[in-house]
């Protein structure tokens, strides 16, 4: 409890920095760049930096903005996201598309990055380095999910890279940036990028698998939003694997677009399937690599919260 409450009060002072940062003299644009930072979220990314640096000195000054510039980096995306995936809600509000526009979303998402940006300057090449690059497998991961698989490539194979590109790698950066910032030896730092990378993956298949079975009242968001839209995601991977000639109306739905009916019916007939249990397996054994990862480390504070991370990572999605 007593890192809870450090951690804790370096978010706060975090908080206060993502709120001065998106200010402008512009009324629109501060609203609208405000708009997905007041609407709440775990701030997951911040808090790995933060905690990643008690391996270290986490009293570092240059902390607090390392952690607002991960957190900026993924609020951006997630104005472009909702753009592209025409995303009605987020985080419990209407999305910034819906609310005023794909222009006006698309710009706040380039304002906020602009943001992190001017903020990570004062951080040093190092970290403008990592950023660079964390940031080209974003939009990697993105092209590579837009255009689907090619070739002979598998489709499952495809989508465990994408959620690699464009969930796990900011996630394992943040860590990177608490063991670049709080002086973490090197050894370390590289053992938390690892085990935070396959937490990362965990943390992607949990919401992959809530978006299927979750409550809108706890997650923010309209359950069965990919089977409407047709996006495969793990439990449909799975589902679509079985030869029970049962399974064949379920089949039938995944992997194209659907009305609210269909979509209704997709839910109900997946929900009991066994591909959820395997799906559930698959993220237990992402979170379990990362606390292999962890194992290595010395016992004490920093490493019990991480594996408490990755309890919460898995248990989120009962």
């Amino acid at each position: 409890m007593s890192l809870a409450r450090e951690v804790q009060d370096d978010l706060d002072k975090v908080e206060e920095l993502l709120e001065d940062s998106v200010s402008s003299a512009d009324p629109l644009l501060t609203e609208s760049a405000s708009h997905l930072l007041q609407a709440g979220g775990k701030r997951f990314r911040a808090m790995l930096v933060l905690l990643a640096s008690h391996f270290g000195d986490p009293n570092s000054p240059d902390l607090v903005p390392a952690a607002a510039v991960v957190e900026l980096t993924h609020v951006a995306t997630l104005y472009h996201d909702d753009v592209m995936d025409e995303a009605e809600i987020r985080r419990g509000r209407p999305s910034a598309n819906m609310r005023w526009g794909n222009s006006i979303a698309i710009l706040t998402g380039d304002y906020v990055f602009a943001q992190a940006s001017r903020m990570l300057a004062d951080l040093g090449t190092e970290a403008v380095r990592l950023q660079a690059e964390t940031f080209a497998r974003l939009v990697k991961g993105q092209v590579r999910e837009t255009s689907g698989p090619l070739g002979d490539t598998d489709p499952l194979e495809h989508y465990l890279q994408v959620i690699s590109d464009k969930t796990a790698s900011l996630i394992a950066s943040s860590a990177e940036f608490g063991g670049m910032f709080g002086k973490v030896d090197p050894e370390t730092t590289g053992t938390l990028t690892r085990a935070s990378d396959a937490l990362g993956m965990a943390f992607q298949l949990a919401d992959d698998i809530l978006d299927v079975a979750g409550n809108p009242d706890d997650s923010g968001k309209i359950p069965g939003t990919d089977l409407r839209e047709g996006v495969l995601t793990l439990p449909m991977f799975y589902a679509q694997r079985s030869t029970d000639p049962a399974d064949e109306r379920l089949r039938s739905l995944l992997g194209r677009p659907l009305d609210e009916t269909e979509a209704e019916e997709a839910l109900a007939l997946l929900r009991p399937h066994p591909a959820m249990a395997e799906a559930d397996a698959t993220l237990r054994w992402w979170a379990d690599k990362a606390r292999a990862e962890l194992a290595t480390l010395p016992e004490g504070r920093p490493r019990a919260a991480f594996e408490a991370l990755c309890d919460y990572v898995v248990e989120r999605t009962g």
